[in-house]
């Protein structure tokens, strides 16, 4: 197994202030948050795991790459804005935002759904890190997006292939549809919300936190990365997941649709002052 790269692989001496985007900028912050808390998902899908020491294993080992994530896109945040403070900001985050680290079934309904859920939610970042490598021009987040994306791609894998060696029933194909699509209605949720909202606003507290306020203009500068070849990947991930063709007939006919939704909602949240 090849060495998993680190901070120091980085070529931080490349970095170029005039190249940071600030609206991926901004982004990417709240982004950091969100990775960087991993450690309560690892509590959480443990505890769901708690019998099964293999599959712990393999969540410890995904929750600290998640957490190494965080602290790159942290670092490169902080060289792009001298003013942001991560530590400052993700503890606004962790008193705003917390998941039920205390469940011990998941709330996907049986292990199979939760692995469902977590190839969703990989598909979703892979896509992203990668839309966001091939967004920007600044080189040393290139780097970072681009192993980040690799990462995610990899943990998709290593939760469907938990999925299908599970040992245990597995949902039907319209079953783990709903699934899919329920964690993808998520994307809006107080997670992101929360952590844009604590990245980018003041930390005196003069802006109050108003959910459907930041999840959009979260909503604004991710969709505005999406072209729609990262589009097609996405869907086709999440499609597989379901128990779908990825490249069959439905699913084209699918990306196309979220395409088209995407690129309309993307269009409408531009003019938005947010």
């Amino acid at each position: 197994m090849s060495r998993h790269w680190t901070l120091d692989d980085i070529k931080w001496a490349d970095f170029d202030a005039s190249k940071v985007d600030q609206d991926i900028l901004r982004a990417v912050k709240a982004a950091a948050m969100v990775e960087y808390n991993a450690p309560d998902y690892v509590t959480y899908l443990c505890n769901i795991f708690s019998d099964r020491p293999d599959v712990k294993e393999i969540i410890h080992r995904w929750g600290e790459e998640e957490v190494q994530h965080g602290a790159a896109l942290a670092r490169w945040a902080e060289l792009a804005d001298p003013s942001f403070s991560f530590e400052a900001a993700f503890k606004r985050f962790r008193d705003g935002y917390k998941i039920p680290t205390d469940a011990i079934q998941s709330v996907r309904g049986s292990r199979a759904g939760e692995l469902v859920a977590r190839c969703v939610v990989e598909s979703g970042t892979s896509s992203y890190y990668t839309a966001i490598k091939d967004a920007t021009d600044e080189p040393v987040l290139k780097q970072i997006a681009a192993n980040v994306a690799a990462d995610e791609f990899r943990h998709y894998k290593l939760f469907y292939d938990q999925f299908n060696a599970l040992g245990e029933d597995q949902p039907s194909v319209l079953a783990r549809a709903r699934i899919a699509i329920g964690r993808v209605s998520e994307a809006d949720d107080d997670e992101l919300a929360c952590a844009y909202y604590s990245a980018n606003t003041p930390s005196d507290g003069s802006v109050p936190y108003e959910r459907v306020r930041f999840a959009k203009a979260y909503e604004k500068r991710a969709l505005g990365l999406y072209r729609r070849q990262h589009v097609d990947r996405l869907v086709s991930m999440v499609g597989k997941a379901a128990g779908l063709k990825p490249h069959g007939f439905v699913m084209r006919v699918v990306g196309s649709a979220v395409w088209a939704f995407w690129s309309l909602r993307a269009r409408r949240l531009a003019s938005a002052s947010l």
